[in-house]
């Protein structure tokens, strides 16, 4: 079967003819409806090297968003039928420890003793015709499409965990959110919340047919620029925004989410840039947070799941047949995409 492989450190993705995986005891062979590609893949062909350790270590295949039909089970595998769609969840945990007993594999106790970290990053993931999945891991999809649902599995439930441990901050009438960066996971997180909450949701980004799509979603838009933290609080009562969703993580946007947000308020760092901040008793607004989350558990990925088969959020997804896979990737790497690519490798 074609798979899309990371082979070596600093290189860029090749398709290649492996064999087709057979389940474990405990696993489904999933035949993959999509696979999307996300950031997170270039910096592991492009950014990292070998001081990341064995865990992320080529060779692999990419795609760690993934959704698709169960083709057959492994040993001890009951409850599955041939041909009903799933999504996956992706990170995989000891499945012994705290964290992974509540789902919560992304926070594994043991995660620096795994061989791995999760389907597609480190582990064979779906940018293939087949892969093997831990049953614990799929999520059902009913009669929802699994090509349109395959980001949901990163892009959906890493801003859904952000905004769920946010909710006690937009409790109640006249509260505020903002998101600040609107690619694929922005675009969501909008969504999102406006699905689950009643807050006014705010968005801020660069580029002005990202800000459109936003406020397709139900968003008020400000865009960048000298006026963009005044412009921002006069849209909160001057009083500063309630719970802040930062999907970039660069300086600039964490020093724009600590000038708007207001007392008591929460920022939540989401993307990975790794931007560093300041921060000190005298500037901060009195108890307001600053944190940030890492993608969430396989129960809020049911709950994801819940609000796409209700037709509450949907990706904005650009289809690639396997063919043009490593398109898809360049087309990332480029900037050109302003929702998720996702590959079919099955088209």
């Amino acid at each position: 079967m074609k798979a899309v492989r990371f082979t070596a450190w600093k290189t860029f993705p090749t398709i290649e003819e492996v064999d087709r995986p057979t389940p474990g005891p405990g696993e489904v062979l999933l035949k993959i409806a999509g696979a999307g590609a996300c950031h997170s893949d270039v910096a592991i062909f492009e950014q990292f090297d070998e001081s990341m350790g064995t865990q992320l270590a080529p060779a692999y295949t990419l795609g760690h968003e993934n959704a698709g039909w169960v083709e057959e089970v492994g040993a001890g595998v009951t409850g599955f039928t041939q041909g009903d769609a799933y999504l996956v969840y992706g990170p995989i945990g000891c499945g012994a420890c705290p964290t992974c007993s509540r789902g919560q594999d992304t926070y594994c106790y043991n995660a620096a003793t795994q061989p791995y970290l999760a389907t597609g990053l480190g582990r064979d993931g779906g940018m293939a015709e087949y892969m093997t999945v831990p049953a614990r891991n799929l999520v059902p999809l009913g009669d929802a499409d699994p090509v349109d649902a395959a980001p949901l599995a990163d892009a959906g439930l890493t801003p859904y965990h952000a905004i769920k441990n946010s909710l006690p901050k937009l409790a109640g009438g006249g509260k505020t959110a903002l998101v600040i960066g609107l690619g694929g996971l922005g675009q969501l997180a909008v969504q999102i919340l406006k699905a689950i909450t009643g807050a006014t949701v705010i968005a801020t980004d660069m580029k002005p047919e990202a800000m459109a799509e936003a406020e397709r979603s139900g968003a008020i838009t400000v865009p960048g620029g000298d006026d963009q933290v005044a412009k921002i609080r006069a849209l909160s009562g001057d009083q500063g925004v309630d719970a802040v969703f930062d999907f970039v993580g660069i300086t600039p946007t964490i020093k724009l989410a600590q000038q708007v947000v207001r007392r008591q308020g929460r920022i939540t760092v989401v993307g990975v840039a790794g931007g560093p901040t300041s921060w000190d008793f005298y500037t901060n607004p009195y108890e307001a947070e600053l944190t940030n989350t890492y993608w969430g558990t396989i129960e809020e990925l049911y709950e994801v799941a819940a609000l796409y088969r209700a037709g509450q959020i949907k990706p904005s997804v650009k289809r690639y047949a396997m063919a043009d896979a490593l398109q898809a990737y360049h087309d990332l790497h480029d900037g050109k995409l302003s929702g998720r690519a996702v590959v079919m490798p099955h088209a």
